[in-house]
Order: structure tokens, then C-alpha cells, then sequence
């Protein structure tokens, strides 16, 4: 089963191999336990990085992806109740999907003074479309601008892109889980007949959902990593745009 050491390992080693500089953080909720994870990447230099467009890459991994991890669907069901046909622990294509949530930044230090409505509609435009055509896995992608007063006057700080990434890790069938049309209810569980030799009872015997995500998930990091590589080239793109405007 993944663990959440395994989730960032997988990006941290992507990260790597795409040269992007990461700067990882690491919390537990004391109240939920649920354990979240940051990190900002860009490909400069650190002591250049007020100067360079970034991005942070954060996701929250559940109580309940824990017990999978740890337990697996049959050890949930078992904790909670008695296990049935039906259980969302055991078929585990019902899980929602762990959320990649990345949030990048292009500071614009208050040099654009002069800059009007139009160009900045224009600038957000350009960047939703350059972002999305180099984006492979993400589901989303929202462009803004955020302001600053500056002698009166509302003056655009940074340009902001925010994109959300899906993976779907106890889907047993994967990313290709996405694609296909969910099943029915009556088709989520491997039945199977047996003999009870001391009570000539029937019984089902209920087969769980076996997902692999250590199978693929490795190479959609490296997906995400080599997205994000182009977004930020997007983002250096609509700088040098501005600088002509």
C-alpha cells in the first residue's frame, strides 16, 4: 500500500530529475491528524527567487488514507462494521481522490505602475492558455492578479495561477479509473460461493478492491514535475510580455 512518505518521496525525486529546486514543509494536524504537505519549487537560484516565478505544491492526506496505508480496505472495514457488498472501504474506487493543489506566483515589484485593464486581461488570457496547453494533468487552471496600494493607487503586485491536479491512489484501476464510467453498485463487489460443511449455509465471501498506485503514480509525478517546468516557462513568457507593455 502507498504511504504518505511514499507520495512525496515520488514528487521529490521528480522534482529532482527535472532540476527543480524544492523547499519542502511538513505538518500534523493535532486535532484531525490528518498530515499536510508544501513545497515551493522554482528553477533559479534561491537567492534569486523574489525575482523568478514559483509555484507551491501542497496536498492533504487523510485519517483515512492512513488506515489504507496502513491497514488496507479490508482492515477499515473491519474496524467500523461488519463488511458488506456495498462498503466504500472495500471498493475502494468510491474514495475520493487525493487533491494536488498548485499555486504559482510571478511578482511583478511594483514596476508596472502604468499598466492598463486591458493589457492585465490580455496578460491573464495568455497565461490560462499557455498554462493549460502545457498542462497534461491538470483539471483546472485559474489565472488572477493580486493588488497592492501603492500612492493612492491600486497597482498589480504578482500574477497568480492556481491549478488542481486529481489522483485518484485507491482507485483500483488507477488514473484510468478517471476515463471509464463508474459501475454500478451491483457490479462493485467479487462475489464468490461457498459451502459451510456445519451449517449447509451459503455465504458470499467478499473480494476487496486491490489498488497498486506504486504501479503509476511515479510516472504522473514526473508528469506534474515536467507541467509545472512549463507553466513556470509560461509564466517567464507573460513577464517578458509586460516588460514590452
Amino acid at each position: 500500500m502507498l504511504t504518505y512518505e511514499d507520495v512525496i518521496g515520488y514528487f521529490l525525486k521528480a522534482a529532482a530529475d527535472v532540476a527543480l529546486v524544492t523547499h519542502p514543509e511538513y505538518w500534523t494536524n493535532g486535532r484531525t491528524l490528518e498530515r499536510e504537505f508544501a513545497c515551493t519549487c522554482h528553477t533559479g537560484p534561491c537567492d534569486e527567487t523574489e525575482q523568478q516565478s514559483a509555484c507551491t505544491i501542497s496536498f492533504t492526506w487523510s485519517t483515512l488514507d492512513t488506515a489504507l496505508s496502513l491497514e488496507g480496505p479490508t482492515g477499515v472495514c473491519d474496524f467500523f462494521h461488519e463488511p458488506g457488498a456495498d462498503c466504500p472501504h472495500l471498493h475502494t474506487r468510491d474514495i475520493p481522490p487525493l487533491v494536488l493543489d498548485l499555486s504559482y506566483s510571478l511578482n511583478l515589484n511594483g514596476t508596472a505602475p502604468t499598466i492598463s485593464e486591458a493589457t492585465l486581461l490580455s496578460l491573464m488570457q495568455t497565461l490560462k492558455m499557455r498554462a493549460s496547453e502545457h498542462s497534461s494533468r491538470a483539471i483546472e487552471t485559474r489565472p488572477g492578479v493580486s493588488m497592492v496600494l501603492h500612492e493612492q493607487r491600486l497597482q498589480p503586485e504578482a500574477i497568480t495561477l492556481q491549478q488542481r491536479v486529481e489522483l485518484p491512489i485507491w482507485h483500483p484501476d488507477g488514473m484510468r479509473g478517471l476515463l471509464e464510467e463508474r459501475p454500478s453498485q451491483n457490479g462493485l463487489a467479487s462475489l464468490h460461493r461457498h459451502r459451510d460443511d456445519d451449517d449447509e449455509h451459503e455465504e458470499e465471501e467478499i473480494v476487496p478492491d486491490n489498488p497498486h498506485p506504486e504501479e503509476w503514480l511515479p510516472r504522473i509525478m514526473d508528469d506534474v514535475c515536467q507541467d509545472i517546468i512549463q507553466v513556470l516557462e509560461a509564466l517567464e513568457v507573460v513577464r517578458s510580455y509586460r516588460s514590452l507593455n
